[in-house]
């Protein structure tokens, strides 16, 4: 005997796929928005943690800016107390220059030359005088210039002839203005130490062999 379903098979199996269809896309959706939200929560973390670190390093280059600051106020701070040390050390050293000026003129003021004054204006001395002629004008630069270890730069501001004396008394004479510079002790020291290097270097200079003779 032949058996016939009558039952709606093909419109069951339809209704099971499209609920299994269904059920699928929304797995999916539940899926996709779980992986949204934990790679947005994984980006969010990572965000903070940067942002955390950003403002650490802003923390700290204020620090530094506020460091540098210091420094650069404690550098001119010390360079002033510097400038101060080095004041109060050329008030020091000046107070001998006279000291040192009338004994170097008394020394570099050669035979035939009469000062008559002499002004110090900071590290410059005008020198008035009578002479001779003119050559002892020219010792007296000389000696200034290169004998002294107190005085340089000799500058022969003017000459001219003059009279000393009235009547038969009366000689002529070269009335003459000299300007030169005095030294500080420091600038001193610090010439006489680069003169032992030029020796040095002097003779450490190879000397050439003696030429053979014929």
């Amino acid at each position: 005997m032949i058996r016939i379903n009558l039952l709606p098979h093909r419109e069951a199996r339809r209704k099971e796929r499209k609920q299994a269809f269904v059920a699928m896309m929304i797995g999916s959706v539940v899926l996709g928005v779980l992986i949204v939200l934990l790679v947005s929560g994984v980006i969010a973390s990572e965000v903070s943690s940067q942002t955390q670190r950003n403002d650490f390093i802003k923390a700290e280059n204020a620090k530094l800016d506020a460091q540098i600051k210091e420094i650069a106020t404690l550098k001119q701070e010390i360079e002033a107390l510097k400038a101060r040390q080095q004041a109060v050390e050329d008030l020091q050293s000046d107070r001998n220059q006279p000291v040192y000026l009338m004994d170097e003129l008394v020394k570099q003021t050669p035979e035939g030359v009469h000062l008559k004054s002499f002004k110090q204006t900071g590290q410059r001395v005008v020198l008035n005088g009578f002479a001779q002629s003119n050559e002892r004008v020219s010792e007296l630069l000389r000696n200034l210039g290169n004998s002294s270890p107190w005085l340089e730069r000799p500058e022969l501001v003017e000459i001219r002839s003059a009279s000393i004396g009235q009547g038969r008394d009366a000689k002529k004479a070269f009335e003459f203005t000299v300007n030169v510079g005095i030294k500080r002790p420091r600038d001193k020291d610090v010439a006489a130490a680069t003169k032992p290097v030029a020796g040095v270097i002097a003779a450490s200079a190879p000397v050439p062999a003696p030429k053979a003779q014929k």
